[in-house]
């Protein structure tokens, strides 16, 4: 068995404990199995890239890993020390994109799914921005600027792999939509009554980030081996 292989198990495990729990409404240990979830993610990751990481990186870890604290401790200060931490990983995460990545060359054909793209996040953006929950009133600018700087994550995202097709921006892709859908059924558990559903979309959708987060950082160190290498 390959050294990073006991590390990706145990993801896989807490994550299926998670929807069990969740499944049962066991609260207190569903959010045990998460808490499992990135520590299992971080050390595949750094297995995988043979002990080896960047500042960058590394920060995002980090601030996933306190916003999912705050997330799990479910105090006062929960909701803006989550929103705050996750906003910070998604501008980290936007300047690998804009840094480490080719400039993005629009055709001709490219023009309608983009533009579909767009009209689909700003769609997103307004609707859920649009909800009325209490608990937002006090931090609307703050909500206003983390729908923003998700928006352009996703955008550069998607339009990465509508443009280039690549494996590196397919997981882009599915690193942006498993966000989004954390975020807004996230924001639905908070708006609508209990629903087992939500939760598990909320629960299965932010650990499912994870997982491809950390698939689009190897994948990235690999093209970049690849391009020294052709060099």
């Amino acid at each position: 068995m390959k050294a990073n292989k006991p590390s990706l198990i145990l993801f896989f495990i807490a994550l299926f404990f998670t929807i069990i729990f969740d499944c049962m409404k066991y609260d207190a240990l569903s959010i045990y199995a998460k808490a499992v979830v990135l520590p299992a993610i971080f050390f595949y990751f750094y297995i995988s890239n043979e002990f080896k990481i960047r500042k960058t990186e590394a920060l995002i870890f980090f601030f996933c890993f306190v916003g999912q604290v705050f997330d799990l401790m479910a105090v006062e200060i929960s909701e803006i020390g989550g929103v705050i931490s996750f906003l910070i990983v998604y501008l980290l995460i936007i300047k690998l994109f804009v840094v480490d990545h080719e400039r993005i060359k629009l055709r001709r054909k490219d023009i309608l799914p983009i533009s579909i793209v767009v009209i689909f996040i700003v769609y997103l953006l307004v609707s859920v921005l649009s909800l009325q929950l209490d608990n937002m009133k006090k931090f609307n600018l703050l909500y206003t600027f983390y729908g923003i700087v998700l928006s352009v994550l996703s955008y550069y995202a998607f339009v990465s792999y509508i443009t280039k097709g690549t494996h590196l921006a397919l997981l882009m892709s599915l690193m942006a939509i498993s966000y989004i859908f954390s975020d807004i059924f996230y924001i639905f558990n908070e708006y609508f009554s209990y629903s087992i559903v939500l939760v598990l979309i909320r629960d299965v959708t932010q650990i499912f980030a994870y997982y491809f987060m950390a698939e689009y950082f190897l994948e990235k160190v690999k093209t970049n081996k690849k391009v020294l290498y052709n060099n």
